[in-house]
């Protein structure tokens, strides 16, 4: 009997510190009884001693109770646990910092770098707005999404009926979008120059990947290249290439059309940066604890007259590459405002194949300024003619493009001084 009673109160013992443990440190725990006077924790859910109040975990605990007892079907905690998640990287408001289930990453894994030929949607390219809305920046010419209607502008609020505006990620909308060849998907977008939403049944087809570079020689020896994206891993080699066949034209000076360029690889826009500046700081990226990470050009540089087109959809690693030339005095930007984001992501896979991409540092210009929320001033302000003002750059022809023009008659007096 007075070893049963010295059993008793060594497991309730054990069961109050460990009752006492979860109050300290948010651990919610599974407790097994192992039959041998063990106890141990079969699951929990931890955060830093102090960081969270009782009231908090009283009410997480009261919510999972009112959703397992109440729903009308059976819950599946595991369920409950992996929305749990999703949650609490939405509930920091950043759009970029998004959970990812295994299925969502396998597909994100899956999604085709531009280098490839062919892949099977809509044909849109797009770019996440700052209330986290996926916006079309151009419908390729002959799409599906191009002979349907669907306009530079549009933002994307349904698909097949499902609300996406909370979703906040553009690679799970990608996933959602892409189908089999020749099935039916339906789009909604929200038209802000009409005030109206619209709908659209699109089949999916295959889709000749978009070249994301392009080059001409422009009068009076102007070379032109234009960067469509920098999500290419081939993007600073065929820069180079384009760059060496103009050079070999004898320009005088380049413009560089970073128009609806919405962004991509960071170590890419690094090597084209550093192909054309001096030796000197490129960017710089910034964390939570103030540790910096500098990207830095060699002495090699291009030498020549520059001229950078820019408007509101140019983003990200298009933002690095005007940031560092403005601030280098290498170039003079023309156009509007550009986008403004100016924050670094990394993809972090987890245990069982999902992952979170989580925002981990913001990027600085050389001079010391983050863009993010604010974009880039042009030095030479250029709106686009307003026939063109919701016109994807490709669409607009050169003779009535009146930010190229201005890019042109910009150099053309460097060159002539």
């Amino acid at each position: 009997m007075n070893i049963m009673n010295k059993k008793t109160g060594l497991i309730i013992g054990i069961i109050m510190i460990v009752l006492a443990t979860s109050i300290l440190t948010f651990s919610i725990s599974a407790v097994v009884f192992l039959g041998k006077g063990f106890l141990e924790p079969r699951y929990e859910i931890q955060f830093d001693q102090g960081s969270v109040s009782y009231e908090s975990i009283k009410k997480f605990n009261q919510a999972r109770k009112i959703l397992k007892e109440s729903y009308y079907e059976d819950v599946d905690e595991n369920v409950l646990l992996e929305g749990a998640i999703a949650g609490m990287a939405a509930s920091l408001g950043d759009p970029y910092t998004v959970y990812y289930t295994k299925e969502q990453m396998e597909k994100i894994l899956e999604i085709p770098k531009k280098s490839e030929e062919t892949y099977v949607g809509i044909g849109v390219s797009i770019i996440t707005d700052e209330d986290g809305i996926i916006t079309v920046v151009e419908p390729f010419e002959g799409s599906p999404a191009y002979e349907a209607g669907i306009k530079q502008g549009d933002k994307i609020i349904k698909v097949d009926d499902e609300d996406v505006t909370t979703i906040k990620d553009e690679n799970t909308i990608i996933s959602m979008i892409k189908g089999p060849e020749n099935t039916k998907v339906k789009i909604t977008v929200y038209r802000p120059s009409e005030g109206r939403s619209i709908d659209f049944e699109i089949i999916r087809k295959k889709i000749t990947v978009q070249l994301n570079i392009k080059s001409a020689l422009l009068e009076e020896n102007i070379g032109y290249i234009r960067i469509i994206s920098f999500m290419d891993d081939k993007i600073d080699k065929e820069f180079e290439e384009h760059l060496n066949k103009l050079l070999a034209s004898n320009i005088k000076g380049l413009i560089i059309d970073l128009r609806d360029n919405p962004g991509g690889y960071y170590s890419k826009v690094l090597k084209i940066a550093d192909r054309l500046l001096p030796e000197g700081l490129i960017v710089y990226t910034e964390d939570r604890n103030k540790n910096v990470e500098k990207q830095y050009s060699d002495k090699k540089e291009l030498g020549l007259p520059m001229a950078v087109l820019i408007n509101g959809n140019s983003a990200s690693a298009s933002e690095i590459l005007a940031g560092a030339i403005k601030d280098h005095k290498k170039g003079i930007l023309v156009g509007e405002k550009t986008f403004g984001k100016g924050l670094v992501q990394n993809l972090i896979p987890l245990d069982d194949g999902s992952g979170i991409k989580v925002t981990v540092s913001r990027y600085f210009t050389p001079s010391g300024v983050c863009i993010h929320g604010t974009g880039i001033e042009p030095d030479v302000t250029v709106e686009m003619d307003e026939k063109y003002k919701n016109t994807p750059i490709s669409q607009v022809p050169k003779e009535e493009d009146t930010q190229l023009k201005r890019a042109i008659e910009s150099l053309r007096r460097i060159i002539g001084s």
